[in-house]
């Protein structure tokens, strides 16, 4: 974990760095060109599970690629949960953070490029439903977002003795899942960097922070609620340190495990 101004000239860091913007580049990419339809057929058969499954598979694979050089967050809410529960430091987070936004932007630009001038439509932008409220939208981005974020901590917690399964599978199925649930109400973003590149790209910041306000509460709402109440190490001791302490660090600290 980077711990000081020194650490972010380390190599590893960077690595993790230019992963986070990879990976963010390429959900951007393939998951946003999804929605866009070149046959011109108003009638294509069920897109909803087009997309869903596009940036489900999207999120496990890249997660599954780069999830052992930074972790595999390509999403500032899971950034912002592992910042909440000190799992990383603020210096990691902040240049986690900036360059998955520049990833996203960069992803959105190449779609643009490689799309043609008559089909870009909205390039995959999410946008809030008019049938629905600005409170009903943070409220499907918040529960979205906590159900990936919940997910993230509880399929990587190293102290479960359960888990057998392929921990990127489950990130990628929870996110189509709700993809299948919450387009039609939001576009289902749960990732501020995947809203932020087509909106940067198109220039159409429509009701574009109920992205940034919606995701992130829910992501340190799932971060928050799993480290200190469901992970296998949780105690009211790990909490308080985690709150309190100056030096604590989650990757050293000890706490009694679960039998």
């Amino acid at each position: 974990m980077v711990t000081s101004l020194e650490d972010i000239t380390s190599l590893r860091l960077w690595k993790g760095i230019v992963a986070e913007f990879v990976g963010t580049l390429l959900l951007t990419l393939v998951g946003c060109g999804s929605c866009i339809d070149l046959t011109g057929n108003v009638a294509k058969t069920s897109p909803i599970v087009q997309i869903a499954l596009c940036f489900g598979l999207s999120v496990g694979t890249i997660v599954w690629s780069i999830a052992h050089i930074s972790g595999g967050h390509i999403n500032p809410a899971v950034t912002a949960a592992m910042l909440a529960t000190r799992k990383i430091s603020l210096a990691k987070a902040v240049f986690f953070i900036l360059f998955q936004l520049i990833g996203a932007v960069v992803g959105a630009g190449i779609l643009f490029g490689l799309t043609p001038a008559d089909y870009h439509g909205n390039l995959g932008m999410t946008k809030v439903s008019e049938k629905i409220n600005i409170g009903q939208a943070i409220g499907v981005e918040l529960f979205i977002t906590f159900i990936l974020v919940f997910t993230v901590f509880a399929s990587c917690d190293s102290k479960r003795r359960d888990l057998n399964g392929s921990t990127p599978l489950s990130i990628g199925l929870s996110v189509t899942m709700c993809h299948l649930w919450a387009i039609d109400f939001t576009g289902s973003s749960m990732n501020t960097a995947r809203s932020f590149g087509p909106a940067l790209v198109m220039g159409n910041w429509d009701k574009h922070w109920v992205y940034w306000l919606g995701p992130i509460l829910g992501g340190l709402i799932a971060g928050l609620l799993y480290e200190h109440l469901f992970a296998v190490n949780a105690s009211l001791a790990k909490a308080k340190a985690c709150l309190l302490s100056s030096d604590y660090d989650d990757d050293k600290y000890k706490a009694r495990k679960i039998k």
